[in-house]
């Protein structure tokens, strides 16, 4: 058995020496997919999961569409049904294929459409995934100089628990994404034999108990089943198309379509998949000595992290990966969609900065930000926000989840409803407040629903994420994580997006596609017209020139005051250079 594969038809576009494809983990289930419920965790294997299953696949069979429901997942996990619907929707967001019904389902169509129970299972065997720990900046000097150490926020945090002491004062950083994969892998080589039980059929009587248990040799899987792992990895390298798992093992590959499959044993699928692990992670390695030894290369998807000073501005896209923008400070960045080569994108350690991302994508993950204001255009599956402070995020999007985060503001238009977790304060909701011309194109390529805005029915869960690798004081008892409240209306303003590019826009977009809630609605026609009276006094007083002079500089100085106090001042970045 080779340690890797290459696939069964070579493409037109090749060369004569294709390089080797290795395997990988699906980033997504690992990144968007956890959630810290502890119903959620099973950490004894298949144990739990294994009867878990069998109550499942009996519900399924109840319903034409042998699928389950958020009732029939309430029921079996014992959770609530709020919470059985996020399990519903979270994973809907992180799901291997879009031709799954449930991808395309409205929300209101979420339960009857239901899940795969398969899907599901694999969803729940990696809630005991715990993430890399995050690594420190290799300047942290320079982190120093421009992440203040200070807010109007840090006068109390004498109050707070040891806990919530250590995690509001560390600045954290993102593991590299080679270090990420490498550890995903590890931990599927782990748990590959459990995670193959439970998809796998009894050949010979019942199978019972653990992969090394009783039952292993008469266990096999079905060509169906075998798919499902393509829910936790892949075959396939940058710039290239993934090949189907059916595809790539030795042992599916080119069966005839008009006959079924004849199932493998569990055991030779165990085998092989291991196999490829260890090629996968020995490339790994390699790519990190190689990285140790000599620069970077340009194209490497595992970018450093940038040098955070005021003239750092750094963005690299992979075709197979995301695009990250990093250690941008005191300026405006822009990026649409034409600038994407693939779907997601990672801001990371951005501060006092205005970031317009205005592009459909697919993921997006906001962390380790502070004072700045990002706007994610249109995310189709899910927006992660991580260890922000003083940051105002201004998004449409299916879903977003806010983590360990203080003071910050989010201006949401959102078709769920938005998952506060972790040791958060002093966060804020409002509406979505902003357009640009091609929004509504956007939104419709992703599936975000103008007409449902859920951004102010946020359910939160616990501070302590069980997902941390960081071990947790003794003693210290889960509490349920501080939601946000609601921006008062009196705050809540118009944030406009610039025309670079003047002239008339491509798109049909010419205001906010979201319906602003009445109270806000009021606020802004109450100020609309307070600024117009204030235009009309001016406009009938009679003044010398020396009292206009005077009246002029009054308020241009409350101007410039209200500018640096609400942040604002930042929109003036794109200006620079002018």
């Amino acid at each position: 058995m080779s340690d890797c594969i290459e696939p069964s038809t070579p493409s037109t576009s090749s060369t004569s020496t294709r390089e080797a494809l290795y395997i990988h983990t699906r980033r997504e289930p690992f990144e968007h997919g956890l959630i810290p419920i502890p119903k959620l965790i099973f950490t004894d294997g298949t144990q739990t999961l294994g009867p878990i299953k069998d109550k499942l696949v009996q519900q399924s069979t109840q319903s034409p569409t042998h699928r389950v429901d958020s009732l029939a997942i309430s029921e079996t996990l014992q959770i609530s049904p709020d919470h059985a619907r996020l399990v519903v929707d979270t994973l809907a967001s992180v799901l291997h294929s879009d031709s799954d019904p449930l991808v395309s389902a409205k929300s209101t169509e979420i339960d009857s459409v239901g899940v795969d129970v398969y899907d599901l299972i694999l969803f729940l065997y990696i809630q005991s995934y715990k993430r890399l720990l995050p690594r420190t900046h290799k300047d942290s000097a320079a982190v120093a100089d421009v992440w203040p150490s200070t807010s109007a926020f840090d006068g109390y945090l004498s109050a707070l628990s040891p806990l919530q002491l250590v995690r509001s004062n560390s600045r954290r950083f993102m593991p590299s994404q080679v270090d990420e994969e490498a550890h995903q892998l590890s931990y599927l080589q782990k748990h590959l034999g459990n995670i193959l039980f439970l998809l796998s059929d009894s050949g010979e009587g019942e199978g019972e108990g653990e992969w090394e248990g009783e039952g292993e040799e008469s266990l096999v899987l079905t060509m169906e089943k075998f798919e499902h792992l393509e829910f936790l990895i892949y075959f396939g390298e940058k710039g290239s198309e993934r090949i189907p798992l059916s595809q790539a093992a030795p042992f599916f590959a080119n069966s005839d379509p008009d006959m079924p499959a004849v199932p493998v044993p569990a055991a030779q699928v165990h085998d092989w998949i291991l196999q490829n692990i260890a090629s996968a992670l020995e490339h790994v390695s390699e790519r990190v000595s190689a990285k140790e030894i000599g620069p970077p290369s340009a194209s490497d998807q595992d970018v450093p992290m940038a040098d955070a000073c005021t003239s750092s501005i750094k963005a690299s896209t992979s075709a197979s990966g995301p695009t990250f923008i990093e250690g941008i400070s005191k300026s405006s960045y822009l990026k649409q969609a034409s600038d994407f080569k693939g779907s997601s994108v990672k801001v990371i350690n951005c501060h006092d900065s205005v970031i317009y991302i205005l592009a459909p994508l697919r993921y997006a993950t906001i962390y380790g930000c502070s004072d700045a204001t990002i706007v994610l255009g249109a995310v189709g599956k899910a927006v992660r926000v991580e260890h922000c402070e003083r940051v105002h995020v201004i998004t449409a999007a299916k879903r977003i989840c806010i983590a360990n985060c203080r003071e910050c503001v989010f201006f949401l238009g959102v078709n769920q409803r938005p998952l506060i977790v972790g040791d958060n304060h002093k966060l804020q909701v409002a509406p979505y407040n902003s357009f640009y011309s091609q929004l509504e194109e956007h939104m419709t390529q992703v599936g975000i629903e103008a007409t449902m805005n859920r951004w102010d029915e946020a359910i939160a869960l616990g501070v302590v994420d069980p997902h941390d690798s960081l071990s947790h004081p003794a003693g210290v008892s889960d509490v349920q994580a501080e939601s946000a409240t609601r921006l008062d209306p009196d705050q809540f303003t118009n944030f406009l997006i610039p025309n670079w590019f003047g002239g008339e826009s491509c798109g049909s977009t010419k205001d906010n596609p979201f319906p602003l809630p009445d109270v806000y609605m009021a606020s802004q026609q109450r100020n609309h017209s307070n600024l117009g009276e204030i235009k009309q006094i001016l406009r009938e007083t009679q003044l010398e020139e020396s009292r206009k002079r005077e009246l002029s500089s009054v308020l241009h100085v409350y101007f410039k005051d209200w500018l640096y106090a609400s942040g604002n001042v930042r929109q003036l970045y794109c200006l620079q250079g002018d």
